[in-house]
Parts: structure tokens; C-alpha cells; sequence
């Protein structure tokens, strides 16, 4: 699951100097001395330094257009970013034009095929696996990429459409940490090695490694249980450099799908760093630079010193969705018939500030059509305008609807034994823009509210394990003492947990008092107006993301399963919305939690 754009971690951005461009000059004589050059033209003089230059996107979860498909329009926000591998391809080919074809390298940090309805459209609804072929593998073929690393969301549809996407690409996907988990060898290229042709002299080998997440194993259990298994960053990068020094590569330069601030959203369900590409820098030797993705923050440029050789090693992250492209500029010179790094610097650029490139436009406009007509399609209407806005801090209808949609689906599929057993639903509210109004209902409603690809499980919990999930939920409040006015716009977010790791629970009452410290905010927890037992036992519907250890709750993760679905509950609350044919706020099971302050309501 994509990290929260909120999550803007500041790092000492340190400046970026181009690197210079390289100038071949010619000597203009007399004819007679060029007739003798033609004649016997002299042998390249064999430079000593030389520069190159690797451009890097991440995360760009299938962004090809500047649109947004949720609101049916061009993408906008307050900071005036641009989206979309489009506009990226300019930049892209204003860089080539200046710095010359053979001077730039193309790579990518992962999470390419998910994140946007077009991505939805071509795993689910005309999927890559029947035929068509994905617009993110066309556009990027188009761009010339050299190399992408898996990000956690190539996960996200199941390893075949993965691996049909990986056919369509023309430039490897890289995950040195992407094991197959019986012969515990690769399941896809660790590294490449680009050779950068310098007339009269030795090529520069430039090794890429492609690292990815360790929480796949986590957040898709599903998809990749028994198939594959993805030790951590620093120890396949201890394994793979050194092996791309022996190589010969005089340029080690990694993609990572993982940030640099050694954290880890899963606490420790994994022995591995969620976020280890400043480890990976510090404990390795023999890197260049590493290009990060995963936490969708800029970094324009960020050094770490490697402990071992105290030499520097350069990353840069280019934020996610093409809002920027990382220009990585090297320096090299040759010492002993190798190229050595003597200079390097990294920045990046906004696309903002240049057109959509037409070439990508002409060959993805087709697909970006189908897509729009689809997630335009009317399934129903509503009785009344359903907002998200103030969904993070009051019990909205909205939620209501993915509570009601999560507890009926539970309900259908339980065997007689646990549908005995209390029946509760918890979901995160994804997106404040969200909104269904009155009238048509459309698919692009629906998705903007839900915007990931989750399935549906039902766990067993006690009251005394529902409690502490609650209380954990709870640290996503700054705790605000009696008395002082709450202020929304400073109340969330506390401890870095962003909206799409906070749960609302319907099904039973609560209070959250955020007078009160962390571990200590849950009070009169109720079912039927009965106060909820320790040893009570519940069935909650929750999304796979949650169920697998997604963002660290408690208890969830070993529970006892009584009810799973591939279906994603997305296309469960389309279907939902399509059989009743009108949604009414009046038919959702009410939900009653609430906000308060030593037992005064805050709203």
C-alpha cells in the first residue's frame, strides 16, 4: 500500500550541480591539411574523463496522463504538481538532446502497474492476462527504459498478471531480493550491466541492481505465500555488489524500492527494514548511488557515508505518480585503462513546467479512453451527497457504506458455527476528497472512496484483542487535554501514522478520548449496549492488507480466519450499489464512535 503523500520527512537537501555536458570541438584547417586527414585520418585520442548522466523515476502507479480518473478531470493539487509518465517523457528526451543519446541511463525505483483506475482496467476488467497490453509497459518501452526494480505493488493482482506485464516490457525487472521460496535462487534478474560507449576508449560498465520490499511478504500473503520470499535489502546487496565489482562494472548504481529513514510500518512481524536504503548505502560498500522509492517524499539529494570505506554514497528520491525525475550526473576518470567516479551530483526536475510529450500521448490516448468511458458508467443512484471530509475525526455516512458493504459480504459467506458469533467491520478512511452525490452513482465514485485493490477476510478476535486493536487506531490522534480547543487541521497524523493506517470500527459503541495518553483512549466499548467482555469473541471484517500485518494492529495478523474472498471490495461495493440499485444512508447498520475529551464530545 502506497505511503501517505502527507508523510513529508524532511532531509538536509543538499544542492545539486549539474554535471557538465560534454563538448567535442573541432578544428577547422586549411583544405589541404583536411584533404590529409580524410587520407589518413588519426586514431581517436582517448579521453580521460568523461561524464554520463541516470535519469530515475518511482512509484508511478500508472500514471500516464495528467489526469485524475477519480474526479474525471485534469489532475490538479495546492502545490501545482503535474502526474503521468507523459510529461516525464519530455524532460526525458530534453536531457538525451543535451547531454547526447549515448550519455543517459533510464531507471525505475517500482510500483508501476497499480494505483490508478487505468491499472484496475488492465488487470481486472480487459486484463493484460487475455491479451491487451498494459499502457505502462507501452509508454515505457516508448521512453526507453534500461531497467525498473519491483516495487510492492507489482504484487498486487497476483504473479501472473506480474509476469505477463514483465513479458511486455522490453528491459528487466530487477529484484535481487525476490527469491523463489523453494530453490531460494532469484525469481527475476538481480542486476543488469549497461556498457556506455566512449570513442577510443574502454566502455563504462555500469552495474544496476534492483532491490525491493520485504513487506510484500506481509501485505500480499496471498499472492506470494509458498511462491516467493524477499529477505532483506542490506543482505542481498552484501551478495550482489561485490559480485558487480568482479564484473568489471566501474558504476554501481541501485534502485530500491524501499526508503531511507531505516523505519519499518509492520513493527516486527519481519526481521527485515521496511525502509533500508540509507542502511543499504552505510553498510555496503562499493555503491555509487542508489535511486529510492517506496515512501513518495522528495530528495533531491541526500549523502550517506559508508562506514566501511568512508567513501559517499548519492541517493535521490523523485517523490511518486511523475511528480519530479531524479538526474543523477557522474564524473569518471580513466586511472589504469578504469573508469573511477571522481564526481558526482543528483537533483530533480518538476514536469510541470513542459508539455505532455505527443508520441506518448498518440500511443496510450486509445487506452486512457476505454478508461474514462468505464469508470463513468452509472451502477445506481444515491439519496443523498456522501462526503469524506471530515471522515478522519466523526462516524460519516460514507464509512458507513464500506462497513455496511465489508459486514453484509462477511456475513453470506460464514459457516453456520461463526455466524453465531458477533460480526463487526473495520476500514480506513482512505481519501478526505471523497464524495458520492445525490444522484448518479458511478464507478468513479466508488473508487475514489476505495482506492485500493483490497480483498475481504473475516478474523476472529476476543474483546479484550478488539480493545487493544482500537487503542493502537487510537495513536493516529495528538492527544489534545480538556479544555483546549481541537483543531482539525493539527489533530491527525500523530506518530506518523497516516489516514490509510487508521481503522473505524462499526458493529460495536466506543469512545476515544484523546485527553487521555496513548494506550489509554478507548472507553465504554459496547455491543448491543452490552459493555464488550474479554474473552467475547468476534468475527471482524477486514481487508487483506490489515488481516496480513499491514501497518502493525495487534492480534490481526494470527487470528483464526473465518472468512476469505479474492474479490477485491471495491468491485464488491460496485456490485453492491448495482443490486440495490439506489444507495440509502438510511439502510446502513449505524455506527456510533466518537471523539471526546474526559468524556465530553468534541464534536
Amino acid at each position: 500500500m502506497p505511503v501517505n503523500p502527507m508523510n513529508r520527512r524532511e532531509f538536509v537537501q543538499k544542492s545539486a550541480v549539474t554535471g557538465a555536458a560534454v563538448a567535442v570541438a573541432g578544428a577547422v584547417g586549411s583544405g589541404t591539411a583536411e584533404a590529409a586527414e580524410h587520407k589518413h585520418p588519426k586514431p581517436p585520442k582517448t579521453p580521460r574523463t568523461w561524464t554520463f548522466s541516470i535519469l530515475g523515476t518511482t512509484d508511478l502507479h500508472s500514471h500516464v496522463f495528467d489526469w485524475d480518473y477519480y474526479k474525471d478531470a485534469a489532475y490538479s493539487d495546492a502545490k501545482g504538481n503535474s502526474v503521468g509518465v507523459a510529461r516525464v517523457a519530455t524532460l526525458i528526451k530534453q536531457q538525451r538532446a543535451a547531454k547526447g543519446e549515448d550519455h543517459v541511463l533510464l531507471v525505475d525505483a517500482g510500483d508501476i502497474i497499480q494505483g490508478t483506475s487505468l491499472a484496475y482496467y488492465f488487470a481486472r476488467v480487459d486484463p493484460i492476462t487475455d491479451g491487451a497490453r498494459h499502457p505502462m509497459a507501452v509508454a515505457m518501452n516508448h521512453m526507453r527504459y534500461d531497467a525498473a526494480a519491483l516495487g510492492n505493488h507489482e504484487f498486487n493482482y497476483g504473479i501472473e498478471v506480474l509476469r505477463k506485464f514483465e513479458k511486455q516490457c522490453r528491459f528487466p525487472l530487477l529484484g535481487a531480493n525476490a527469491l523463489d521460496a523453494k530453490t531460494l535462487r532469484p525469481a527475476f534478474p538481480p542486476y543488469t550491466v549497461k556498457k556506455i560507449r566512449v570513442p577510443g576508449a574502454p566502455d563504462i560498465k555500469v552495474g544496476i541492481l534492483g532491490l525491493t520490499n520485504p513487506g510484500i511478504a506481509i501485505w500480499d500473503k496471498d499472492n506470494v505465500s509458498g511462491k516467493m520470499v524477499f529477505p532483506g535489502l542490506v543482505e542481498q546487496a552484501k551478495k550482489y555488489v561485490p559480485r558487480l565489482r568482479a564484473l568489471g562494472c566501474d558504476v554501481v548504481f541501485l534502485t530500491d524500492h524501499s526508503g531511507l529513514d531505516g523505519s519499518s510500518s509492520y513493527g516486527d512481524e519481519l526481521p527485515y527494514v521496511e525502509n533500508a536504503s540509507n542502511l543499504v548505502a552505510e553498510q555496503v560498500p562499493g555503491i555509487d548511488a542508489i535511486l529510492v522509492g517506496h515512501t513518495h517524499v522528495e530528495v533531491p539529494s541526500y549523502t550517506v557515508k559508508n562506514a566501511e570505506t568512508g567513501e559517499d554514497v548519492l541517493l535521490s528520491e523523485p517523490y511518486c505518480w511523475g511528480y519530479r525525475l531524479s538526474v543523477f550526473d557522474f564524473e569518471v576518470e580513466l586511472e589504469h585503462g578504469r573508469w573511477k567516479v571522481v564526481g558526482k551530483t543528483a537533483q530533480t526536475l518538476n514536469p510541470n513546467t513542459v508539455d505532455e510529450d505527443p508520441e506518448t500521448r498518440k500511443l496510450l490516448q486509445a487506452d486512457h479512453d476505454l478508461v474514462v468511458k468505464y469508470v463513468n458508467t452509472a451502477v445506481g443512484t444515491c439519496t443523498a451527497d456522501l462526503s469524506a471530509a471530515e471522515s478522519c475525526w466523526k462516524d460519516v455516512p460514507i464509512m458507513d457504506f464500506i462497513h455496511e458493504v465489508q459486514t453484509q459480504t462477511v456475513k453470506a459467506g460464514l459457516s453456520a458455527s461463526d455466524a453465531a458469533l458477533p460480526l463487526i467491520s473495520v476500514a480506513a478512511p482512505f481519501s478526505r476528497t471523497a464524495d458520492i452525490p445525490a444522484g448518479d452513482v458511478t464507478i468513479k465514485d466508488i473508487a475514489g472512496l476505495y482506492i485500493y485493490d483490497n480483498t475481504l477476510y473475516g478474523k476472529k478476535l476476543t474483546g479484550a484483542q478488539l480493545k487493544d486493536y482500537l487503542e493502537y487506531a487510537a495513536k493516529y490522534y495528538h492527544q489534545v487535554p480538556a479544555g483546549t480547543a481541537v483543531d482539525t487541521a493539527t489533530l491527525t497524523n500523530a506518530n506518523s501514522f497516516w489516514d490509510y493506517m487508521y481503522d473505524t470500527a462499526a458493529g460495536v459503541d466506543y469512545d476515544i478520548d484523546i485527553a487521555q495518553p496513548e494506550g489509554s483512549r478507548i472507553k465504554n466499548l459496547t455491543h448491543d449496549g452490552t459493555a464488550v467482555a474479554d474473552d467475547q469473541v468476534f468475527v471482524v471484517a477486514v481487508n487483506n492488507y490489515r488481516a496480513n500485518g499491514g501497518s502493525g494492529y495487534p492480534h490481526i495478523a494470527s487470528a483464526g480466519i473465518a472468512y476469505s474472498s479474492t474479490n477485491e471490495i471495491r468491485q464488491l461495493m460496485i456490485d453492491y450499489v448495482t443490486a440495490k440499485g439506489t444507495l440509502d444512508p438510511a439502510d446502513f447498520a449505524a455506527t456510533n464512535w466518537r471523539l471526546t475529551q474526559d468524556g465530553t464530545p468534541v464534536f
